[in-house]
């Protein structure tokens, strides 16, 4: 006979952002799960949570020229400079495609100036398959838009304003490290209209070739990702779900479970999966598997009750 009482209770993983019913709190990031059809040789995309697509311009961009991408002690320094096919092209040719997986299909957007930033998401928001946007307004590693909007929060608070006014779908706000302050950003971005906010982006790093003398990276600076970051990321992101009252969405450094319970636990509602996609294409479907593991082993009956329990 088999001893009922042994047998684990269930774990509830769904979560629930800015009206956005997720199946599980593990999203893969932007640029780092290309627009997410790419993985279906290695990875159920029905399983996800969410996937969040390359971001997306009003025209084609080729990006920086190469070398992109180096990596360092814990982590990756990438230049890759937005690289799309841009929006025209996504809704008409992979859109069709992704609508057909079980999951929430966020795109991110970005632009290089307030009028780039409102047709582009004018443009995604007529389209039902998507449940919601994610405005990129932290990317370091080109020379117009993002931190010109990212870094001042007056023109934070403007742009997403303006934007949020000319669509209906939720809008999540991807803020950047680079800044003084996260927080005053963070409640820039939440004036302005922001449904939920993702953080952290990349932060500014370099590498240097001692014997030519000269930067590893075309761009000379790139966005740094990985686990070198996760601590810096861990405390702003537990900085900011304290200081706003609309959903934080944590990244940075997320390897596996226990980085992904961490950030839960310092107030993220969801966890976005980054620069681990590309040591393990397979990495998000294995983290929410851990995550349900170790909620069952403990006798967490729902992944909610973890968030935001940090005791200091």
């Amino acid at each position: 006979m088999q001893d009922s009482g042994n047998k684990r209770k269930e774990t509830h993983l769904a979560v629930d952002i800015a009206g956005i019913q997720f199946k599980n709190p593990v999203l893969t990031a932007s640029g780092t799960f290309g627009y997410g059809l790419e993985y279906t040789d290695f990875i159920d995309l029905n399983r996800l949570g969410g996937l969040i697509v390359k971001g997306l311009s009003i025209c084609p961009s080729q990006g920086n020229s190469p070398p992109r991408v180096i990596e360092t002690a814990s982590g990756m320094l990438n230049a890759i400079g937005l690289q799309n096919i841009g929006v025209e092209a996504f809704l008409k040719e992979k859109l069709p495609y992704l609508k057909n997986f079980d999951t929430n299909i966020i795109a991110n957007f970005f632009g290089e100036t307030q009028d780039q930033y409102i047709r582009v998401a004018e443009k995604l928001n007529s389209a039902s398959e998507i449940a919601g946007l994610e405005m990129n307004i932290s990317c370091p590693n080109v020379e117009k838009g993002g931190l010109s909007f990212g870094g001042d929060p007056k023109k934070t608070e403007a742009l997403v304003h303006v934007v949020k006014k000319n669509i209906s779908l939720p809008l999540i706000v991807k803020l950047s490290p680079n800044v003084s302050d996260i927080v005053v950003m963070a409640k820039a971005a939440e004036n302005g209209g922001a449904d939920a906010l993702s953080l952290i982006n990349t932060l500014v790093g370099m590498a240097i070739d001692i014997k030519s003398q000269r930067p590893l990276l075309a761009n000379i600076t790139g966005g740094l990702s990985g686990p070198a970051i996760k601590p810096v990321a861990l405390r702003m992101v537990w900085q900011v779900a304290q200081a706003v009252d609309i959903p934080v969405i944590g990244i940075g450094g997320i390897m596996n479970a226990q980085d992904a319970l961490e950030f839960f636990i310092a107030g993220a509602r969801a966890i976005q999966i980054g620069t681990a996609n590309f040591i393990d294409p397979a990495i998000s479907v294995k983290i929410i598997e851990d995550i349900k593991d170790y909620c069952e082993k403990n006798g967490i009956s729902d992944v909610n009750s973890l968030i935001g329990t940090l005791k200091i």
